[in-house]
């Protein structure tokens, strides 16, 4: 469920992108200056919610405004980098009950289309892959801002949120409340122009 989140997350941010830019570029996440994260939020047992991140991901994203069909974006996220702030919880979520990272150590997200919706906004469509399974999925997205940063580069930043049925993902939740059937995730980074 936390891979989901974060590919969800990264084909936000991309789908910003193409809304706003006047010439074709092509922009990295910036996950090492720590200006990329990818967030969910899962309901337990109906009481509260946990919250949690995948910590090691890498990305690139790709629009040309003139032809915003023409925008991609390709992300990549380590299922074991998943943090929810406690070792044991993560421990299990990481097993084969849940997203069973041995097996599928990785998730990814490559887009397929983007739609405008307004002034820098949008929805981002694309095939996120995660715990073996793939399936289509949609994000609104929204461009935060771009320009020139102090360190002489050029940067565009994203959020955008979506929700995501487990089941779909191969990802059993049949023992648990239906308020924990689902994921909330949230995402938001910078990408600096290449």
């Amino acid at each position: 469920m936390f891979k989901k989140t974060a590919f969800a997350s990264a084909i936000a941010a991309v789908a910003l992108v193409p809304l706003s830019q006047a010439q074709a570029a092509d922009y990295q996440i910036d996950t090492e200056g720590q200006h990329a994260f990818i967030q969910f939020k899962i309901n337990h047992l109906g009481f509260s919610y946990i919250l949690g991140s995948f910590e090691e991901f890498d990305g690139q994203f790709s629009y040309d405004a003139d032809d915003l069909d023409a925008s991609s974006a390709e992300i990549e996220v380590q299922v074991n980098s998943l943090n929810s702030n406690h070792a044991e919880r993560d421990r299990h979520f990481l097993s084969d009950d849940f997203l069973n990272a041995s097996e599928f150590p990785t998730a990814t997200f490559s887009s397929t289309g983007f739609e405008s919706t307004g002034d820098n906004e949008g929805v981002l469509t694309g095939d996120l892959t995660l715990h073996g399974e793939t399936q289509e999925i949609e994000m609104p997205v929204t461009l935060m801002g771009e320009g020139d940063d102090p360190w002489g580069n050029y940067r565009a930043g994203f959020e955008g949120s979506t929700t995501l049925i487990l089941s779909d993902y191969g990802i059993d939740m049949s023992d648990f409340p239906e308020s924990m059937h689902e994921l909330e995730l949230y995402v938001t980074f910078e990408g600096i122009r290449q």
